[in-house]
């Protein structure tokens, strides 16, 4: 038996999943100590429903995730209305550590798959897969890749690929909170007091029809010259430009004009508004769709390589990223984004970011060299790693 949900039952579900995870992490206690975000949690709720179903020959729910990539540029805009180069020296060095550390991982990921994959008698190029291409690449990447290595004759990569990057985007969503609030706790971090004095004074600023209605308009006037912008670039460089980095560019381009001509304008606290109800449906409809009945499938040897990945990552963080960051509390905001999307995707960085912040206090230099790094600049290390280890061992 089949039911398939059209593109508004499924917006629906979205929103549903979103409140009961909200409902589930205010009710259970580890869900709340350890900052697991609400829609992670109704989300995986749903997947694992789904499958359950499905194994029992019960029904397979089919779902429209159309509006998916809608919520995602919208989140991505509204970073992007937020990053006022007056902040930008607030990056400085960290952002360049924060960069390099990146680069570093996506080369260790390659270096831990292949070498697990040589141990346990695979094809190499499996272990690349399960690398950087589906870690620090997410989904995107190892569709991509994954058809470049089938081509290569190693048989069923984009499906290894794709399992890797699902187990890779559960296992940043659930580690990011738990690691972070061990660090917060052990070195008894706050924000500043400058920062939260800052933060306390926008989040007492009124929300008005004409200011928020302001406010919708930058962001979708982002978004439309964003998808022109992404277009041009591709069409002049023959590389495909993401529609969210297009959106984030002439968001911040809209914004420090602004801030020239009329920085009462934006209204932060009706952007974040906008940006968290958003990345929450986003990320509501991309864990609730996961097909676990297709990761259950996998060879064990696929599951070791993921698990040797997610453990590297955590102690990297923790002992050495936390402390070149400069071992304070936003450090940690940070570590939880490089957990985020060094196993995932940028949208579960802002997630754990999200879910920490909310609970010990706000971090500016997170949300602007997270997202910055995690959303593009990434990809100027990712790329010629994963592309020079495939052709090292095809």
């Amino acid at each position: 038996m089949f039911m398939e949900l059209n593109q508004i039952t499924t917006l629906c579900l979205a929103v549903t999943l979103f409140l009961i995870g909200s409902f589930l992490i205010k009710r259970v206690g580890f869900l709340n100590r350890f900052c697991i975000p609400a829609p992670v949690v109704g989300g995986l709720l749903f997947a694992i429903l789904a499958t359950t179903l499905k194994g029992f020959d019960i029904v397979e729910i089919t779902l429209d995730t159309s509006l998916q990539s809608i919520f995602m540029i919208t989140f991505f805009t509204t970073i992007g209305l937020g990053a006022s180069f007056k902040l930008v020296k607030l990056g400085g060095k960290l952002l360049i550590i924060y960069w390099i550390a990146c680069g570093f991982l996506a080369l260790m990921q390659n270096v831990i798959g292949v070498s697990l994959a040589k141990v346990m008698d695979i094809h190499p190029l499996i272990g690349v897969m399960a690398g950087a291409v589906s870690m620090e690449g997410g989904h995107g990447a190892a569709a991509a890749y994954g058809e470049t290595i089938e081509g290569l004759g190693v048989a069923s990569a984009v499906s290894i690929g794709m399992a890797a990057a699902t187990c890779g985007l559960v296992a940043g969503a659930l580690v990011g909170g738990p690691v972070v609030q061990y660090l917060i706790r052990k070195f008894d971090l706050k924000p500043t007091s400058e920062e939260t004095e800052e933060y306390v004074e926008k989040a007492q600023h009124p929300i008005t029809e004409k200011s928020f209605m302001i406010q919708v308009f930058l962001i979708t006037f982002s978004m439309a010259a964003g998808t022109y912008v992404g277009e041009l670039f591709s069409t002049l460089t023959g590389f495909v430009l993401p529609g969210y980095v297009g959106a984030m560019f002439v968001a911040v381009i809209v914004r420090n004009l602004i801030d020239r001509i009329n920085p009462e304008l934006i209204n932060m606290k009706e952007i974040n508004l906008i940006g968290d109800i958003s990345l929450g449906i986003f990320l509501s409809m991309a864990l609730m769709s996961i097909k676990l009945w297709e990761i259950a499938d996998l060879a064990l040897p696929l599951f070791i390589i993921i698990l040797a990945q997610v453990i590297f990552i955590v102690l990297f963080a923790v002992f050495v990223l936390f402390r070149l960051l400069g071992k304070n509390y936003d450090a940690a905001i940070m570590v939880s984004g490089f957990l985020g999307h060094g196993l995932g995707a940028t949208p579960n960085a802002m997630a754990n970011m999200s879910a920490v912040v909310s609970k010990f206090g706000p971090s500016r230099k997170a949300f602007l060299i997270v997202p910055i790094v995690g959303a593009f600049l990434i990809d100027v290390f990712g790329m010629p790693i994963i592309i020079t280890t495939i052709n090292l061992f095809k």
